[in-house]
């Protein structure tokens, strides 16, 4: 039987970008005899993201209260869990992710070889032209460090919401998931619990429209946060599910 694979799109005010993301999923799909579905998380946007997705049939679950990204997220791991997807897969609906890399991402949970991958930046010099700003780029560098303090494992692009989950880990993020930029948490949270993490190298875009949910004047408080909180996980003692 083939396997069933989501792409969970979440969206904040996304109505400059919203329908070009699913159009472009929707040619590769008939381009390359794929079948992506796609679930849109409306995160009870103020503009007309819902209005585009519903005047153009695109699947989306309406949100009544703005949850954030995490809780939007966790929405569409909800979603697959219920109808049994076999890999679950994060997706921007802002245009910095390109649907061409997805077969690449997709593959090693497929073939057994991880639970969890990551779409990364970081893996080498040629990965992605566009590779955030230095401020970002640093922070990530400073949570990969702590990462590795509590896990013994490196994870690069640490940050990246391109990103595929296997049926374990979608239960897993179902049932909890941080509601504040839980990349770098889940990641340190997943390393700890023996699942299997692997990046593969992928582009990145800028955004195409809209505003980005992290503004510059929050990156030292998000990293301080982020490390905080994962320091918080190397003292937690979890379940061990491999």
């Amino acid at each position: 039987m083939k396997e069933r694979i989501l792409m969970i799109l979440p969206a904040y005010n996304e109505e400059d970008n919203i329908l070009k993301a699913y159009n472009k999923i929707c040619e590769y799909n008939n381009a390359h005899k794929t079948n992506y579905d796609v679930i849109v998380i409306n995160d009870c946007s103020t503009d007309n993201t819902l209005k585009i997705c519903l005047e153009n049939k695109i699947p989306v679950i309406p949100l009544i209260h703005n949850l954030g990204i995490g809780g939007a997220v966790q929405t569409g791991y909800k979603y697959a869990l219920e109808n049994d997807y076999d890999v679950a897969l994060q997706y921007d609906g802002d245009g910095q992710h390109d649907v061409k890399y997805v077969e690449n991402i997709i593959r090693p949970i497929l073939n057994g070889e991880a639970d969890l991958v990551i779409g990364s930046r970081f893996i080498d010099d040629s990965s992605s032209e566009f590779k955030s700003s230095f401020a970002r780029q640093l922070g990530i560098k400073v949570i990969s460090f702590f990462i590795k303090f509590v896990s013994g494992k490196k994870i690069y692009d640490v940050t990246s919401g391109f990103r595929a989950a296997g049926r374990l880990v979608i239960e897993d993020f179902a049932k909890s998931y941080p509601i504040d930029y839980p990349e770098p948490i889940t990641n340190a949270e997943l390393l700890k619990k023996k699942y299997e993490i692997k990046e593969v190298p992928v582009s990145m875009n800028e955004r195409e429209g809209g505003i980005s949910s992290i503004n510059s004047w929050k990156t030292v408080y998000f990293m301080i946060n982020v490390v905080l909180s994962i320091l918080v996980v190397g003292i937690r003692r979890f379940k061990h599910v491999k």
